[in-house]
């Protein structure tokens, strides 16, 4: 089927079967190899972008379902306030060690600040649940949101 969506602010046509997951898309698609490929029931988060503002996995969401929605990914979340902010206090806080699950820790903690700019450990923990990190670094993680939250 045709599809057109939208990507970090730019259209692309495409030709594809209509339950095609959205990561794939991405990843094989457009070339977009920032989003990562995870567990594949959105259960770890690592494929995690956004569709309108808001935080999704993209290894289960169908390209059907996109219709006009905005999609950015983490190739684009620096242009955005938060996502800038949350870039800075990862390198900041030195979060990252493997990096594998990164780019979905760094795109559900966009959408946090984004709708939550002073969050309590309680939102974070909410927000980042279902994120997981096989190196650990949850400490630093939360430190590094608030760290963003105070810049």
């Amino acid at each position: 089927m045709p599809f057109t969506i939208k990507v970090n602010g730019q259209p692309h046509s495409l030709e594809l079967d209509d339950d095609t997951p959205l990561l794939w898309v991405l990843r094989d698609v457009l070339g977009m190899t920032g989003t990562k490929f995870g567990c594949g029931l959105a259960l770890c988060g690592a494929c995690t972008v956004h569709v309108d503002g808001v935080a999704t996995r993209s290894c289960i969401t169908p390209i059907d379902s996109v219709g006009a929605s905005e999609i950015m990914t983490i190739e684009a979340i620096g242009a955005t306030a938060s996502g800038a902010k949350i870039q800075k206090a990862w390198l900041d806080r030195e979060v990252v060690q493997c990096g594998y699950c990164q780019s979905g820790q760094i795109m559900s903690a966009a959408e946090l600040l984004a709708t939550n700019p002073n969050p309590t450990d309680a939102d974070i923990d909410h927000a980042m649940s279902g994120n997981i990190c096989r190196c650990g670094t949850y400490a630093r993680i939360r430190e590094a949101i608030k760290h963003a939250a105070a810049s």
